[in-house]
């Protein structure tokens, strides 16, 4: 039996402390269902500890560095995180089940590009310019909004704080992260890279914790800003608690994303992109293309190259580079995803391959790769975010009709059309109301702004976006004929 890891400390101040209480976190491995680590739980104390150091670094000295000198900070963590990416990778999967290769692909090195980014827009992001208003010339300067609580999600843990923790660093800011009790230990990981790259004591503070000491942290009055990926409903609480305060906030939510195959497509090019969407990281992405689009006339020739394909998926040890499907973070995550596929049997759907728990794995919370066909636009499947290994297909008569259907949804993270003609295809992508859209493919444009419409969030992470998120923006007026040396004038 392997050893259980033990973590003894926070790290704040820029230090690994000893927390306040005596509670303790259980990392469970979603493959074996065994104890794998045990991390100290955080409580409001502990918190406010991490708050205060922040606030501290924040009044000091970083808050007044230059973008230059915190572009090469995120630079060198970027070094850190890819000198360790392996163990980076192993870590993560061990805790959320994701497959090994997409540990190493979607979320380390995902997460060092996210750096890289931020690090060269330091060159080309204008954090002061003058304008030539109409009473005169004026300074515009944006200044960083202050202390920021970055709130992250188990499914990507280390990705989701970098869409954070860059942006916030980028603009002078300092962070308290909290990661989700089930992934806490790839955070213990990060806090050791700050350490090697030497960043300033209470820049980035991470303490592990629970709901309520989460809940805590959002309503601090040290918290200027929050960042947050998680559930919808989660975010509701979180944005009612930020406009009660006045709190600036960012929310990255659900989704319950289309992929319109045209009638022109090309099905050796969409099926994969399609499928490689819906099951990534197990079907547990926020971005995940979960309905499949098809036109009437050719559905059945969809169904089948989606089955097809489906069948080659590898179910396994997530820790062997040739699985693509391994388990679910949990054993309700694994209940919630059966119940959705009970749900849609009952409601007229039918499963085409897939629906059950894989007999080849005799521990781990698996469910097999799923296609579930004769879905209707308002089947409960077709509504709601079911984050697992499961996709739906729908028919549609028209182009307009697969638009509808794709709107008909709370829902509005991300989404893609698949078609020979580009221009047809950008044309259905101004339609669909989402935040982010592909013609021909998946992709996360890194220089663009992510996030989502409606109950897919507020605000906007990647790209200029991202970093303004995290700035406040000032505007100085001055006599006229006033020159500010350095300063471009737009």
């Amino acid at each position: 039996m392997t050893a259980v890891q033990t973590r003894e400390h926070f790290y704040i101040g820029g230090e690994f402390i000893a927390p306040e209480g005596t509670g303790t976190i259980e990392v469970i491995s979603p493959q074996t269902e065994q104890v794998i680590a045990r991390v100290p739980e955080g409580t409001t104390a502990d918190m406010d500890r991490a708050v205060a150091a922040a606030r501290a670094a924040f009044d000091g000295e970083w808050s007044r560095t230059t973008p230059a000198e915190r572009a090469a900070t995120l630079s060198a963590l970027s070094l850190a995180i890819q000198t360790r990416m392996d163990e980076f990778a192993g870590c993560i999967t061990s805790e959320n089940g994701s497959p090994f290769v997409f540990s190493q692909m979607g979320q380390v090195f995902a997460s060092t590009m996210v750096l890289d980014y931020y690090a060269g827009l330091a060159q080309t992001f204008a954090f002061e310019e003058v304008r030539n208003g109409v009473m005169g010339p004026a300074l515009i300067r944006r200044e960083p909004v202050g202390v920021a609580a970055a709130i992250v999600p188990w499914n990507v843990p280390l990705f989701t704080a970098m869409l954070k923790i860059a942006p916030a660093l980028l603009a002078g800011c300092t962070v308290v992260l909290k990661p989700a009790p089930e992934t806490p230990l790839d955070a213990y990981l990060l806090a050791e890279c700050l350490e090697e790259v030497g960043l300033p004591k209470g820049v980035v503070n991470i303490v592990t914790a629970g709901r309520e000491v989460g809940e805590h942290l959002v309503r601090h009055p040290g918290i200027d800003k929050i960042g947050f990926t998680g559930s919808t409903a989660a975010g509701r609480t979180i944005a009612a608690a930020a406009g009660e305060q006045l709190k600036r906030v960012t929310l990255e939510l659900g989704g319950k994303s289309a992929s319109i195959f045209m009638e022109d497509a090309d099905l050796a090019v969409a099926v994969p992109a399609a499928l490689g969407s819906g099951f990534m990281n197990n079907g547990q992405a926020c971005v995940a293309q979960t309905r499949i689009l098809a036109p009437r006339d050719r559905y059945s020739e969809v169904v089948e190259a989606l089955v097809e394909h489906t069948r080659k998926e590898v179910v396994g040890d997530p820790m062997d580079p040739s699985t693509t499907i391994g388990p679910l973070v949990a054993a309700r995550q694994r209940d919630r995803v059966e119940g959705y596929i009970a749900t849609a049997q009952k409601e007229g759907g039918k499963v085409a391959v897939g629906g059950g728990r894989p007999s080849s794995q005799s521990t781990g919370w698996y469910v097999e790769p799923t296609i579930v066909i004769d879905v209707e636009a308002g089947h409960t499947i077709a509504q709601e975010e079911v984050f697992g290994p499961v996709v739906s297909v729908l028919a549609y008569d028209s182009p307009e009709d697969a638009i509808r259907i794709a709107n008909d949804s709370e829902y509005g993270l991300s989404g893609s059309v698949f078609t020979a003609d580009v221009a047809a295809g950008i044309d259905v992508a101004r339609q669909v109301r989402t935040g982010t859209y592909t013609v021909n493919g998946f992709a996360l444009e890194f220089a663009g702004p992510f996030g989502g419409y409606k109950s897919s969030g507020l605000g906007r992470e990647l790209g200029p976006e991202g970093l303004s998120a995290y700035l406040e923006s000032k505007s100085i007026s001055l006599p006229a004929g006033t020159t500010v040396p350095g300063v471009p004038v737009v």
